[in-house]
């Protein structure tokens, strides 16, 4: 099927949701049994980590760790944000730094103005979406010191849709930041697969949330395979993405193409599906790269090539460069749970 299809449904009984581009699964969400990222709790200080400047909190759903907690002593009551999972049996990660997400809009405390996308360059439309947020703000107020980013999804909204969101959003702000609550409480709940799949995935898709549209567009297949380490690749090649406690390595094979140009066929078809592959597959933190052999004089194409793709991923990724060994280095945050470990 060619074009963008977004399919909602759930996956083991957990809700779920797929981004199809031209039948290619581009981007998937699945539920986990843990705090989402984006939850808001009322959360008490309990004991420093000393000589890191953070701080252990108490949550309802267990212990939580903020950095940069100067001044912060036992007792203290603070609002934080869930900013990630919790690897295996540490800490939720927060921060106390709120941000509060919509389609159209971001109501960020304690960091005020009015901010419209870069992304949007026509001046018209820039001055029509901060007016429709202006009229939007004259009966839902910001809170005190809080601002507002208007997203870029804003540039096909109507204004009517945009005001109703900025609306939305700074109600909720206005009424947690208030809060006069004493005890550990979640205060806003993360939004699930459903919910961001329209926050994020903003750009005109087909739709299909009926029960069964994983497997009539081919999302069962997909996930299935992304479940093996192995992928296949252009031309014969594959490689092998496998995590471990440490790292995430991946290995990459011409298979049975033995010209002379197997090498750098084989790394360019990897290095343009790793970004995506890590996505899907949920990985992050440190990765290491083996390419397949290929002289010292295309690594400059190969930086680009993987470049490129990941200054499209929505998550930080950065590419350290190439060891002594001729290894590949990336740096991508942890915002996923590893997908085999939501299913296993």
């Amino acid at each position: 099927m060619k074009g963008r299809l977004i399919a909602l449904d759930h996956w083991q009984g957990r809700e779920a949701a797929a981004l199809m581009v031209d039948g290619r699964l581009e981007d998937l969400l699945i539920d986990a049994d843990r705090p989402r990222p984006g939850h808001i709790y009322r959360a008490v200080a309990d004991r420093p980590l000393k000589g890191q400047g953070g701080m252990f909190l108490r949550t309802p759903d267990g212990s939580a760790f903020l950095r940069g907690a100067k001044g912060m002593v036992p007792g203290d009551r603070l609002l934080v944000q869930v900013t990630g999972y919790a690897e295996g049996d540490k800490a939720i990660p927060v921060t106390d730094r709120l941000l509060f997400k919509s389609r159209y809009a971001i109501v960020t405390p304690g960091a005020p103005g009015t901010n419209v996308s870069r992304r949007i360059r026509d001046e018209d439309a820039r001055d029509e979406i901060l007016a429709a947020a202006h009229d939007a703000l004259a009966g839902a107020p910001l809170p005190e010191a809080a601002g507002l980013i208007l997203r870029s999804s804003c540039e096909t909204a109507s204004a009517e849709d945009i005001a109703e969101d900025v609306a939305a959003m700074a109600a909720l702000a206005a009424q947690v930041l208030a809060d006069p609550g004493a005890e550990p409480e979640l205060l806003v709940e993360g939004d699930g697969p459903h919910t961001l799949a329209w926050r994020d995935w903003v750009e005109p898709a087909e739709i299909d949330g009926d029960d069964g549209s994983f497997a009539r567009h081919g999302v069962d297949e997909a996930l299935e395979a992304l479940l093996s380490p192995r992928v296949d690749l252009s031309g014969g090649a594959w490689m092998m993405i496998e995590p471990t406690s440490a790292l995430v390595a991946v290995d990459i094979n011409t298979g049975a193409d033995g010209s002379p140009a197997a090498g750098l066929k084989a790394n360019i078809a990897a290095f343009r599906d790793l970004p995506r592959q890590l996505r899907l597959r949920g990985l992050g933190g440190q990765i290491v790269a083996d390419p397949a052999p290929s002289p010292k004089k295309e690594r400059k194409q190969l930086d680009q090539v993987l470049r490129a793709g990941l200054k499209r991923e929505t998550t930080e990724s950065v590419l350290a460069g190439w060891t002594a060994m001729g290894l590949v280095e990336i740096q991508r945050k942890r915002d996923r749970l590893p997908l085999t470990e939501i299913l296993r």
